[in-house]
């Protein structure tokens, strides 16, 4: 996503806005093992919230893995 810093002379200046992507190791006790993702913020609610298995199958199921 793109936007403007406006400094307080209202000059403005493009600038982007990046997702808050962390590096996040998961355990999977299905398969007895820890993987490491790079996920947001966001994700990483949503995957405390439903679970890491259930957040792989949505994830593959949309196609995103």
């Amino acid at each position: 996503m793109t936007g403007f810093n406006v400094s307080h002379s209202n000059v403005k200046t493009k600038r982007k806005f990046y997702p808050n992507l962390q590096l996040q190791k998961f355990y999977i006790p299905e398969e007895d093992r820890w993987i490491t993702l790079k996920v947001s913020t966001s994700a990483i609610k949503t995957i405390n919230k439903i679970g890491i298995t259930e957040a792989i199958n949505r994830f593959m199921k949309k196609g995103y893995l």
